[in-house]
């Protein structure tokens, strides 16, 4: 038995669980309507407190991507988007895919830490780094690259953002069209990471079901953060979301050291 099923039969309908569970989509989906991304990157920083990676992996399926694809749907010009895009989605699928028998295979003590780095570079960077700008001719080779240094980062961690959050912002694409980039990013990562975890024996019938439930809290949520939106301070909600991340992240590498 995998680790993320042998978790998930010793702990099922427990109140410590559901209560993990409906906090944790709750939130995350309030974070994605607010700021229209950081669901999966919440969820699995929350549950990694209490279960291993791959656990929690499988539980953001499918909350992310009925999240993910409510997000594709808005907006316009989605097949000249996805013309554009279309080898960093295919890039970060077939990275997704290939790494998730790291997060499927290895043992919790390395993939709890890994997932708080991911975390900890993901915080930081978007603290405090620059904003980039691809330079002309160089989206053609570097698309794929991203793609696939996003989907191997995704299957070793079950985390989406990095590199290809900042890279998609780099594209100058607009704020309508990043939202729907993201989108679509978001949903070939939760695609790609959900076979291959599959295929591995890390995702079975019982977190599908598990996954199908935390999509009511994520939904509830995230119409919650759309009401919100209008009454909170951009910037301030966002540097309160990218500081936890930053305390989740600390809180999981360190556990390597213990």
């Amino acid at each position: 038995m995998s680790t993320a099923n042998a978790f998930l039969s010793a702990s099922p309908a427990s109140p410590g669980f559901l209560a993990l569970l409906g906090g944790t989509f709750l939130f995350a989906g309030c974070v994605k309507g607010v700021t229209g991304m950081g669901l999966p990157t919440v969820a699995m920083g929350l549950l990694g407190l209490g279960m291993p990676p791959v656990a929690a992996a499988g539980l953001l399926v499918v909350p992310s991507l009925v999240t993910n694809l409510w997000q594709c749907a808005t907006g316009t010009g989605t097949g000249a988007l996805l013309r554009r895009l279309w080898p960093l989605l295919l890039a970060s699928a077939a990275g997704a895919g290939a790494s998730a028998a790291l997060l499927a295979r290895l043992d919790p003590l390395w993939t709890g830490p890994a997932l708080g780095v991911a975390l900890i570079v993901y915080a930081l960077h978007a603290l405090w780094a620059r904003p980039l700008k691809v330079p002309p001719g160089a989206e053609r080779w570097l698309s794929p690259l991203v793609g696939a240094v996003t989907g191997i980062v995704t299957g070793a961690t079950g985390v989406f953002v990095m590199p290809a959050v900042p890279y998609l912002q780099a594209l100058q694409l607009g704020r309508d069209a990043l939202v729907q980039a993201l989108g679509w990013s978001f949903t070939v990562s939760t695609l790609a990471l959900a076979a291959g975890l599959a295929a591995h024996g890390a995702l079975r019938a019982p977190q599908i079901g598990w996954s199908v439930l935390a999509t009511l809290p994520a939904l509830a949520g995230m119409a919650l953060g759309q009401r919100l939106r209008a009454r909170l301070s951009p910037q301030r909600f966002r540097q309160a979301f990218l500081g936890l991340l930053l305390l989740l992240g600390l809180e999981l590498a360190s556990r390597a050291l213990r």
